[in-house]
């Protein structure tokens, strides 16, 4: 384990130079306290636990100081927001600190969001608040614990300077770790600005430092967007096996590395509706669960447009065909192992379509059924407004299930009892804004093991209350 002084930096994007980002210094947090830390993400910098008791700690990762080593700069990117390009948009709030390399080798870049205002912040004050820092907190570590790839989130601090939303709130910063904070967005500024030797410049640099596989291939351009892709297609299967909304699915909010990027208006669902929309601001319902997969390929096919200087546009559409088929080959065995399905059957997919309808049709809780069967509970018949289309269903359920009963055993152990419902985080953050940190330290501590049943823990497992059903989260949130 090091100290916070002993860090090892290795700022390679900051190196690529001022046509890339800008040098920020942050706007420091006034009385800053600890909200909430995750030890193992301190884990992922080789940080002991004991570290975050210090007043470093908070200082650092609250503005008030800077390692000698770090340099601080701001993103450049644009992308395509709600199906409309912006042709610049960039770090608006957050600082990329610089880039720390552990006793593995691996670099995690240091991001502070909330650091104050930037050559990109579009008029605004460049301050993040207790409630968005606390949610994109809680979602980056929850969805880490379900194995849904996404970046981190290393601690939440509060300061007492002003921020002015709707209300008057708190600025408070959000320290979130990545191996690398490269955006679809990235690629598209450069090539819609007609800066071919800097895009050439970012597909080098992606290429070294975020997949040097594809170095040896043939077309290594070319094997670079498979590998987004195929990334891609397995994060939103992810995403949509365990009911995750992400709620703004720009391609500036789509990384490189195919992980759950910059979380805003997200939810889990609680009753299934597959044409939920969690982002209050999407009238037309672009972002809706059941449009992810769809929304994942278009972003895809931006990628795909700003890299036709270095693939053939033959090459790409060939790639862009496979997106949907990968995304269900992941998607079927994520669900294949929450129902007990080993092994592939032909009628899978149709048996599985079966099961969403009526838990559409019934408003069922999505993963507390899912659970229900997994635990082979016999009242999970009652769940549903017609018992004896699920008692046929249950039938042909369990006669998959009998194809390799050792497929039983890892049931629970990919079955949430716990999720991230937004009543929770809702819950949590009220009390973190009358001063009281210890709801959000708990529920971040029991999403840590969300499968496991924890002791003094039922209330986090509790169906929602109605009005916690119908929260409204904006942008903003």
């Amino acid at each position: 384990m090091k100290a916070l002084t002993e860090l090892t930096f290795d700022n390679r994007f900051a190196q690529l130079g001022d046509t890339f980002s800008s040098a920020v210094i942050p706007q420091p947090l006034h009385n800053p306290r600890l909200v909430v830390v995750s030890q193992s993400a301190m884990a992922l910098l080789d940080l002991h636990p004991d570290q975050a008791e210090t007043n470093l700690f908070t200082e650092l990762f609250a503005g008030q100081k800077i390692w000698s080593d770090a340099e601080p700069r701001a993103m450049v990117y644009s992308g395509h927001q709600f199906g409309h390009y912006n042709p610049q948009l960039g770090d608006g709030r957050g600082l990329l600190l610089g880039e720390v390399v552990n006793s593995r080798g691996e670099h995690w870049d240091l991001h502070l969001k909330g650091a104050g205002s930037t050559p990109y912040s579009r008029m605004g004050d460049g301050r993040a608040v207790l409630r968005s820092s606390i949610r994109e907190f809680l979602a980056s570590e929850a969805l880490h614990a379900l194995g849904i790839p996404s970046s981190r989130a290393l601690c939440v601090t509060l300061g007492d300077n002003p921020v002015y939303r709707e209300t008057e709130e708190r600025a408070a910063m959000l320290l979130r770790l990545a191996p690398s904070h490269i955006r679809f967005g990235h690629f598209e500024f450069f090539y819609y600005t007609n800066q071919s030797d800097a895009l050439r410049q970012l597909v080098d640099f992606t290429l070294d430092n975020c997949y040097p596989e594809c170095r040896s291939e043939p077309e290594p351009e070319h094997a670079l967007f498979r590998n987004v892709l195929e990334r891609t297609a397995e994060l939103i299967a992810g995403w949509q096996a365990y009911g995750f909304c992400h709620g703004v699915m720009n391609t500036d909010n789509m990384s490189i590395l195919g992980i759950t990027f910059d979380f805003g208006p997200y939810a889990f669902l609680d009753d299934y509706d597959a044409r939920h929309v969690c982002n209050h601001s999407d009238h037309e319902g672009r972002y809706a669960f059941h449009r992810q997969p769809a929304i994942a390929h278009w972003n895809l096919a931006c990628l795909a447009q700003a890299l036709t200087p270095f693939v053939s546009v033959d090459n790409l559409k060939q790639e862009l065909a496979q997106f949907m088929p990968r995304f269900q080959s992941h998607y079927l065995k994520l669900m294949r192992a929450r129902l007990g399905w080993a092994g592939t059957q032909p009628e899978d997919e149709g048996l599985l379509e079966q099961l969403l309808q009526a838990m559409q049709t019934s408003a069922c809780d999505y993963n507390q059924t899912l659970r229900a069967l997994a635990e082979d509970d016999p009242g999970v018949r009652d769940r549903f407004i017609d018992r004896q289309a699920m008692d046929n269903w249950l039938i042909l359920h369990r006669q998959r299930q009998t194809l390799d009963p050792s497929a039983l055993a890892q049931r629970q152990s990919c079955n949430p009892l716990y999720i991230l419902r937004n009543y929770l985080a809702q819950q949590a953050i009220s009390a973190a804004e009358q001063g009281d940190f210890g709801p959000v330290q708990r529920l971040h501590e029991v999403l840590q093991r969300p499968c496991q049943e924890q002791a003094d823990a039922s209330q986090f497992a509790a169906p929602p209350p109605d009005w916690g059903k119908h929260l409204e989260i904006s942008c903003s949130s």
